[in-house]
C-alpha cells in the first residue's frame, strides 16, 4: 500500500496568498464603484461641453445718437421662447447665459419711435455686440378734418352769392351756381330779399320799367311827371311786396328756396326747359323738386296789393291775372337769360366751406 504524503506549505506563504486574495477582492469592488462615477463624471464634462452659452448686448439711440431709455428689447429663439429686457438710462441692454448656435429675433420697441428687429446667432462663450440699434421716430399722420355744419356751408354759399355781378356791377344774388347748395335758413331768406330791394339796382330797374309802362300808357295814368312818378311808385311797391312775399314770407313758411339752380350742362334744350320751369318748379329746402308754390302766391298777393294803389280803372281781377302773367313771363326770361348768358358775364364768389 503506498502512501501518498503532501508537502506541508510553509506559513509565510500561506499568510501570502490570504493578503493578496483579500487584495484582489478589495480592488474588484472598488472598481465596481469607482467605474460609474468615472463615466458619470465624463458624461457630465461632455454635456457641457456642449451647451457652451453666450451673450448679447447692445445700446438703443435715435437717429440724434442720444440714448432710448426705457425701450422694452424682446429676445426670441427659434422654439418661441422668449426673455425681455428694458434698456437703461444710457440705452443699453445685455442678455446672459443665452444657449449658442441659434439663431434668435430680436426686437425692440419704444414709445413714438418706429419697431426695431433683427436675428442675431450667439457664439459659444461670445458676447455679441449689436451695433447701430438706431430707432426712428414715428411718422405720425394725422388728419385734421374741419366739419361744417349744414348753416354753415350755407352761411358761406350766401356770402358767395351776394358777391355775384354781372359785368361787374349788377348784382345777381338770386342765382346759385353752386352744384351741391346747402338749403337757406328763413333768416338768410329774408336777408337776401333785403339786400335785393335795397340795392340801387332795384330802383334803376323799376324806374326803367316806369319809362317802358309810360310809353305803352299803362297804367291808366298821365303821360306826364305826375304819371311817372305813380308808375315809378307803384312798381316799387309791387316789387317790394312780390320780393317779401314770394323770396322771404312764403318760402320760410313752405320750406322752398327762392334761388334759381343753374343747370350748365347738358343739350341746350334740356337747359331751357330746365329754365322755362324754374318759375313753377323750385328746389324744396329738402332738396326734392315741389310746385314753386311761393312765386305763384307771392305774385298773386302782390297782385291783389296792387289794387289799393292802382287806378280804379285798372283794379279787379283782371290786374291780379295780368300782372301775374307779366311777372312770370318776365321770370321765364329771366331764367334763360341766367342759363346761356348771365352765367358768362357773372363774377361768382367763392366760398370757404367744401
Amino acid at each position: 500500500m503506498q502512501n501518498n504524503t503532501r508537502t506541508p506549505i510553509s506559513r509565510p506563504l500561506a499568510i501570502a496568498m490570504k493578503l493578496t486574495c483579500t487584495l484582489v477582492l478589495i480592488v474588484a469592488a472598488a472598481s465596481l464603484l469607482v467605474v460609474p462615477a468615472s463615466a458619470q463624471s465624463f458624461a457630465a464634462t461632455f454635456a457641457a461641453t456642449n451647451t457652451k452659452t453666450g451673450g448679447v448686448l447692445g445700446k438703443v439711440v435715435d437717429t440724434s445718437e442720444d440714448p432710448v431709455p426705457g425701450a422694452a428689447v424682446v429676445l426670441q429663439s427659434p422654439a418661441g421662447d422668449r426673455v425681455s429686457s428694458v434698456t437703461k438710462d444710457d440705452g443699453s441692454f445685455t442678455f446672459q447665459n443665452v444657449s449658442a448656435g441659434s439663431a434668435y429675433q430680436i426686437t425692440i420697441t419704444a414709445e413714438g419711435f418706429e419697431q426695431w428687429s433683427s436675428s442675431v446667432t450667439v457664439e459659444p462663450e461670445q458676447n455679441k455686440t449689436l451695433a447701430d440699434v438706431k430707432l426712428r421716430i414715428l411718422a405720425v399722420q394725422r388728419t385734421v378734418t374741419v366739419g361744417y355744419s349744414k348753416k354753415e356751408v350755407a352761411q358761406q354759399q350766401l356770402k358767395a352769392e351776394e358777391q355775384q355781378r354781372v359785368l361787374r356791377f349788377i348784382p345777381n344774388m338770386y342765382v346759385t351756381y353752386d352744384p351741391h347748395p346747402e338749403p337757406l335758413t328763413a333768416k338768410m331768406k329774408f336777408h337776401l330779399m333785403y339786400k335785393g330791394l335795397t340795392h340801387p339796382s332795384f330802383f334803376g330797374l323799376e324806374a326803367a320799367w316806369a319809362g317802358i309802362q309810360q310809353a305803352g300808357n299803362t297804367p291808366d295814368w298821365p303821360k306826364n311827371a305826375e304819371g311817372y312818378g305813380k308808375r315809378f311808385g307803384a312798381n316799387l311797391a309791387g316789387g317790394a311786396t312780390e320780393g317779401l312775399f314770394a323770396n322771404a314770407v312764403l318760402p320760410s313758411l313752405l320750406h322752398q328756396d327762392p334761388r334759381y339752380f343753374y343747370q350748365g350742362s347738358g343739350s341746350k334744350g334740356s337747359r331751357a326747359w330746365h329754365a322755362f320751369l324754374a318759375p313753377f318748379v323750385c328746389k324744396g329746402d329738402n332738396g326734392k323738386s315741389q310746385p314753386n308754390y311761393s312765386q305763384i302766391g307771392g305774385l298773386l298777393i302782390s297782385g291783389a296789393i296792387a289794387n289799393t294803389y292802382y287806378p280804379s280803372s285798372n283794379q279787379g281781377v283782371g290786374l291780379i291775372f295780368r300782372n301775374f302773367g307779366t311777372n312770370m313771363g318776365i321770370h321765364v326770361a329771366l331764367g334763360l337769360a341766367q342759363e346761356f348768358v348771365f352765367a358768362k358775364f357773372t363774377s361768382k364768389g367763392k366760398h370757404l366751406a367744401r
